[in-house]
């Protein structure tokens, strides 16, 4: 795999390798192995960041370092029909996730017993357990509620909470339909808010963005 913080790869044109598109990247590192490092680049900190709410700072190094190499081994069976490699990137960190099910369950369950033992000593020391599941403001119920779902409905449901992807994206990322995403999704809102009394902190982003669309179509 290529060095990191190498210079940016320059194809036959001329043109820099960060203003092309992944799908083009990809194919160039085909030849030329450093061009990879400009996917590194881009999606290493989202990677990270995801990994990390996921299973912890101390584990997310590690697994935003095998998403890379797995990507790079992988790369000449990439789609190159898919010009955006962030829904790849996020399968390969989810599916390394999955060889972690038992630690992410134990993590979750841990900050819900910390966070509920806590929430006694004030507001702010539960806000900044709670944010460590990656929900500001909510509940420390949260977690613990993370932790009962099944690890197929909680990909689905952290992908687009944390991984900030949309339908379609966490559908090619978990390489099942959208349909089957949308589903999955319901089911994990469904039990989330049953076990938090009707609230879903996690949805907030998406109806955020919903919001922000129905605005744009209006506006057009």
């Amino acid at each position: 795999m290529p060095s990191i913080g190498t210079r940016p790869h320059l194809g036959p044109s001329g043109d820099d390798a960060s203003d092309a598109s992944d799908a083009t990247v990809v194919e160039r590192s085909w030849d030329d192995p450093d061009a990879f490092a400009v996917l590194f680049n881009r999606y290493a900190d989202d990677i990270h960041r995801y990994a990390a709410r996921r299973l912890g700072t101390e584990a997310a190094d590690d697994l935003m370092a095998e998403t890379f190499v797995i990507a790079f081994q992988q790369r000449r069976r990439y789609d190159l029909s898919r010009p955006h490699a962030r829904p790849w990137l996020y399968g390969i960190v989810t599916n390394l996730v999955g060889q972690h099910r038992r630690a992410e369950a134990r993590r979750l369950k841990a900050l819900a017993r910390v966070a509920g033992a806590l929430s006694a000593e004030g507001e702010a020391l539960e806000d900044r357990v709670a944010a460590r599941v990656g929900a500001e403001n909510s509940r420390p119920q949260l977690a613990g509620a993370l932790a009962g779902l099944p690890a197929r409905h909680r990909d689905v449901l952290l992908l687009i909470a944390w991984g900030d992807l949309d339908y379609a994206e966490a559908a090619e990322a978990l390489g099942v339909p959208v349909g089957t995403v949308r589903s999955r999704l319901h089911r994990a809102r469904t039990r989330l808010r049953q076990a938090l009394g009707g609230s879903d902190p996690t949805a907030l982003h998406e109806e955020t963005e919903a919001t922000e669309k129905t605005e744009e179509t209006d506006r057009g």
